[in-house]
């Protein structure tokens, strides 16, 4: 994942128009067949939850009403940090669904070689989703060749979050472009009377969201994906440049007591920032955007922005880290035509421009981008400008990244320079037994 534009829409609305002939017509013919026959129960995994749930219910409510045979069942998963465990405990108690939300690639591989996963690529050619989903991101959803996942969202993980008048307030006229001076900015944001410039989700992963773009921003995509498929050390002299950086970070009064770090998961730390007005900087996900919207009712590029991660000189800051969320089907479903029903619904316009209006990008040809608002064009045109890599801890094996998750704390507890080496070397005796 490390070229930047092979993961954007490569045909246009124009391109799918001049398209449409013959063949086009037939394919239409045989999605109102499919139609008809799709009815019954169709049953969703579903973790997410929020704002960012109401907004699924949204679209689901759409597709229901396009097919109005189906009913859908959703099998919701509580939890907190990182839900795959509550995934696995559903599943392996006997749940039964159709469609799963996923975002970890190594997730994916986990439950495909469990043999729960069905493959799309039938369904990718019939629908056509050759014409409306890039190849990239086909590649993306692949494992050795064939298609399981479909992408729906994807989003900028090297985007950091801001409040405008706190900049304002502080006497700053820009975000910081560089690592000095958006280390500059905590002292006088500090002054301003907040109580840390920079909010840190300690508490579950969000942590290592710093960790990983500096390790982009270091040492560049591909020794990240050196590191993801540990074909180097987690000692590698360019893993301690990464790290060190943040402790520079930490030293220069970034993020206020430790203990504070370690209680708070990222939506806490985002109410730091949007609602007590405590703290300023928040790097995290694109569903921060529709959190700002909904949950604050903030304005877009008027009360918030992003900027992106300031660059360090180093010849990598051409680099940006991102996500996706995609659909999964089950091998053992029992609904399977109203489940392809379902992803193919995702990709039309009608889907895709929902997602944009609550503050989500879609990989989808079919989206009307002049919908995006002010930090979602940040974004996307960060996303379509940068050497890529995927999120590191979503890359990771799942023994492996609470190690890593765990280790990562115990650095905010002490970032000095032989802690690192304990730190980066407890993770790499885990890795060793990993893969």
């Amino acid at each position: 994942m490390t070229s930047s534009s092979r993961f954007m829409p490569q045909i246009h609305r124009r391109t799918l128009l001049a398209g449409a002939g013959s063949a086009a017509l037939a394919a239409l013919a045989g999605r109102a067949r499919a139609q008809d026959a799709v009815s019954g129960e169709l049953v969703v995994l579903n973790w997410i939850g929020g704002s960012e749930a109401e907004m699924m219910k949204t679209i689901q409510a759409g597709f229901l009403k396009k097919y109005p045979n189906v009913r859908i069942r959703e099998v919701n998963i509580t939890g907190q940090g990182d839900m795959r465990g509550g995934i696995r405990t559903a599943l392996l108690g006997g749940e039964v669904v159709d469609v799963l939300i996923n975002t970890w690639p190594a997730f994916r591989k986990e439950l495909s070689d469990a043999g729960m996963l069905r493959p799309i690529d039938d369904q990718w050619k019939s629908f056509g989703w050759d014409k409306l989903i890039s190849k990239s991101w086909k590649d993306l959803g692949s494992i050795d060749g064939a298609a399981y996942g479909l992408t729906y969202t994807f989003g900028d993980r090297s985007g950091i979050w801001y409040k405008k008048e706190h900049l304002a307030k502080a006497g700053i006229t820009a975000p910081p472009k560089t690592w000095d001076e958006f280390l500059s900015t905590f002292s006088k944001l500090t002054k301003a009377g907040y109580s840390a410039p920079v909010a840190i989700p300690g508490k579950y992963w969000a942590h290592a969201e710093w960790f990983e773009n500096l390790l982009l921003r270091t040492a560049g995509v591909e020794t990240a994906a050196k590191l993801a498929a540990h074909e180097i050390p987690w000692t590698d002299p360019a893993v301690k440049t990464a790290l060190s950086k943040y402790a520079e970070m930490l030293s220069a009064g970034c993020c206020g007591a430790t203990n504070t770090m370690l209680a708070n998961d990222w939506d806490g730390e985002a109410d730091q920032i949007f609602q007590a007005n405590a703290k300023n900087y928040l790097l995290i996900g694109m569903w921060m955007n529709n959190r700002a919207k909904n949950d604050y009712k903030l304005v877009e590029g008027t009360d918030y922005d992003l900027f992106q991660f300031p660059s360090l000189g180093m010849g990598h800051d051409d680099t940006s880290s991102v996500d996706a969320k995609e659909f999964l089907v089950t091998s053992n479903g029992a609904n399977p035509k109203a489940a392809d029903a379902f992803l193919d619904y995702w990709t039309s316009a009608e889907a895709a421009n929902l997602l944009v209006k609550n503050g989500y990008a879609s990989p989808s040809s079919q989206v009307d981008s002049a919908l995006y608002g002010a930090a979602q064009k940040t974004a996307t045109a960060a996303v379509a400008s940068s050497k890529l890599q995927f999120v590191l801890g979503d890359l990771l094996p799942g023994d492996l990244v609470d190690e890593y998750r765990v280790q990562l704390q115990k650095f905010l507890q002490d970032p000095s320079e032989a802690n690192i080496d304990t730190v980066l070397g407890a993770i790499e005796t885990k890795a060793q037994g990993s893969y």
